[in-house]
């Protein structure tokens, strides 16, 4: 085997090209068993990233183009489709956000009315009914309406609005509608509160007319445990009387490390007749999360067999699977290579489908043979021809100011190349959205696009990020654009001590809420020689006018509430004091971005400009918020390498030039 060549960091020749990151990372959603077969949801970035329903066995898509299962419901969607009867499906249409049912080689057919008011999400077939969470906007800067909602299969619905039952609302935010046997559970939350901070799991009963006519709070909410707020997720009945459902209460009743908060827990409510109850009892208490922030609709961490035990995800930093019986309480690990993002879509038998990646596996679709303790790939998660230069990641901690920071580190990496022994690689510091994002380290072709030039990766899960617990993830209260500024400087220069990176050339980049930390960071800091910024947030009084009902009070536990930290919102928006601005900045914005208008973007771009700072502004039209058209995605990332060659100083073999300003 020959030695591998030595070349300056950068310039290493890649097999990875920017036309080949598109399909490089699956998009996948919601998975089920329908006969023989297995159905999923993916992005289809060729087809400007609408969302198709594939099929295992078959080449054309259950759901053929133009035709898009994508849901607008809380902004972020989720739960746009679900099986019915047979091989009839229903699902939400991006363009209408109505719904309709279809089977595979037939037309869709519309379910509900054609209302530009309205929109639906987190679909669920249950007890012979399809159930959803519907949003309707009455006017433009209205709060929107949320109520779950029985629609008719039969299509009466489509022109009769009164053949949609109302079954219950009452709060601003309202998730995971479960009936059974009578009542329905579901979870609900209000302003000021985001889901992950607060939030009720509340069951009711079915009236004859399919209305709710009584219910009861039985966990979660605001002080709900001792005077600590509690969030409660994905109630799902194991019974006609248990209710399975996860909850993060604090460390007086779970084995939570008190350094690190509460966590999501397992625990089971048993019903009497009506709505009568006992107390919430737990079923797994670990220091892990079996849950996570809610941002999209339909997501879940645990499954019940049908034996009774239960498959649920823990994530403590990465993620692992365990077997847990409610009944005695013993728990059997698991082993699968997913560390990473892993989602529990179905269950038959003792079969799992699973989504997620892993250290040494690329994201899919999977199946879990939970008797032979088997795992098998059924979309993706198969090494490509480039998995040489895809390096593993280690993960690190670092201190910082306010306690550890926690990360994955992706050297530079290829079989064929390796830096000079007097040279340092430049590295680029990603950092997550959210902010209560979470990254895990897992197998990433958008880390080896970097790493296979020669160009290191530094992941960061700054204070405020998922899968540590809840007092990791409140380090970030009160404190965004501080706290987590803090955190990747921490980390950046804790690579830099460890002599895994050079000093002089450190990049940055994030997108969203990433966005606003590489913002600040490049304000605030001395750190960073160059910042990438997707989409990402600049003032905070320009997101608060013009962001979405979702986010509407997010800043209150972030920053602040108005007016009273009004200042606090003008002193940390690096808008509001553009000569910190001067840093070299590419940014790249979707014209189309309801959650941050391109508007902060250009403003952005006039102050670079203003400074005379060298920058670069792209605008992608028909983009929303996050990436999904494959010419996109393509330019996005050739463009992050010719900037990067061009301010830290590298000629990248094969990058395009790109104009700064």
């Amino acid at each position: 085997m020959s030695q591998p060549q030595p070349l300056p960091y950068g310039t290493w020749p890649s097999p990875i090209r920017p036309e080949d990151m598109p399909t490089g990372s699956l998009r996948l959603g919601r998975a089920r068993y329908v006969g023989d077969e297995v159905w999923w949801a993916e992005s289809v970035p060729a087809e400007k990233g609408r969302t198709a329903v594939l099929r295992t066995g078959h080449a054309e898509p259950v759901l053929p183009a133009p035709w898009s299962a994508r849901s607008r419901v809380h902004e972020y969607g989720g739960g746009a489709w679900t099986m019915l009867e047979g091989e009839r499906f229903a699902f939400v249409n991006q363009a209408d956000q109505r719904v309709y049912a279809s089977r595979p080689g037939a037309d869709p057919t519309p379910l509900t009315p054609h209302d530009t008011r309205l929109a639906h999400g987190d679909l669920v077939w249950a007890e012979g009914a399809l159930w959803a969470v519907r949003e309707t906007h009455e006017a433009p800067r209205q709060t929107p309406r949320r109520e779950i909602v029985r629609i008719p299969t039969s299509g009466s619905g489509a022109t009769d609005p009164d053949a949609v039952t109302v079954v219950v609302g009452g709060s601003d935010f309202l998730a995971f509608p479960a009936p059974r046997a009578g009542r329905i559970a579901w979870i609900a939350w209000d302003h000021p509160d985001m889901p992950w901070d607060a939030a009720e799991l509340r069951v009711g009963a079915l009236a004859d007319d399919g209305t709710v006519s009584d219910w009861v709070r039985v966990a979660g909410g605001r002080g709900a445990a001792g005077g600590e707020n509690v969030a409660a997720l994905q109630p799902e009945w194991t019974g006609d009387d248990d209710l399975l459902f996860t909850q993060d209460p604090p460390t007086v009743i779970t084995r939570a490390d008190p350094a690190r908060g509460a966590r999501w827990n397992l625990f089971l409510i048993r019903f009497d007749d009506d709505l009568a109850h006992a107390s919430p009892s737990p079923v797994y208490l670990v220091d892990g999360d079996t849950g996570g922030p809610l941002w999209s609709l339909g997501s879940r961490w645990f499954a019940s067999l049908d034996d009774g035990n239960v498959v649920a995800v823990v994530a403590d930093g990465r993620s692992r699977l365990v077997l847990v019986d409610p009944v005695s309480g013993s728990v059997t690990e698991l082993e699968t290579p997913l560390t990473g993002d892993v989602q529990v879509q179905d269950v038959r038998g003792r079969r799992v489908l699973l989504t997620g990646a892993g250290a040494t596996v690329p994201g899919g679709l999977w199946e879990l043979d939970v008797s032979a303790r088997s795992l098998r790939a059924l979309r993706g998660g198969e090494a490509d021809p480039t998995s040489a230069a895809h390096g593993a990641a280690v993960p690190m901690t670092f201190p910082g100011p306010l306690g550890p920071v926690h990360a994955f580190f992706f050297p530079p990496s290829s079989p064929d190349f390796t830096g000079p022994d007097d040279e340092l690689p430049p590295v680029v510091v990603l950092v997550h959205g959210g902010p209560t994002g979470h990254v895990t380290g897992d197998l990433s072709q958008n880390a080896a696009f970097f790493t296979s030039r020669g160009i290191g990766v530094l992941d960061v899960n700054y204070g405020g990020s998922s899968g540590y617990g809840r007092a990791y993830r409140e380090r970030l209260a009160g404190g965004w654009g501080i706290a987590d500024v803090q955190d990747v400087a921490a980390a950046a220069r804790g690579l830099v001590d460890a002599g895994l990176a050079d000093p002089a050339r450190l990049a940055i980049k994030g997108g969203s809420a990433g966005g606003w930390t590489v913002l600040c960071a490049i304000a605030d800091t001395d750190v960073f020689a160059a910042g990438i910024s997707r989409y990402g947030v600049a003032d905070l009084r320009m997101l608060l006018a013009e962001t979405h009902d979702f986010e509407a009070r997010y800043l209150d536990g972030l920053v602040g509430p108005l007016p009273e930290a009004e200042s606090d919102y003008i002193e940390r928006s690096p808008l509001s004091r553009p000569e910190s601005l001067t840093t070299p900045l590419l940014i790249l914005q979707g014209s189309e971005d309801p959650v941050v208008p391109p508007s902060q973007s250009e403003a952005l771009r006039d102050a670079l400009a203003a400074n005379g700072v060298p920058h670069a502004y792209l605008l992608f039209e028909g983009e929303s918020h996050g990436f999904r058209q494959a010419d996109t995605i393509v330019r996005c990332f050739a463009s992050e390498l010719a900037f990067l060659g061009r301010v830290l100083g590298f000629d990248p073999p094969g990058a395009d030039p790109l104009r700064l300003d």
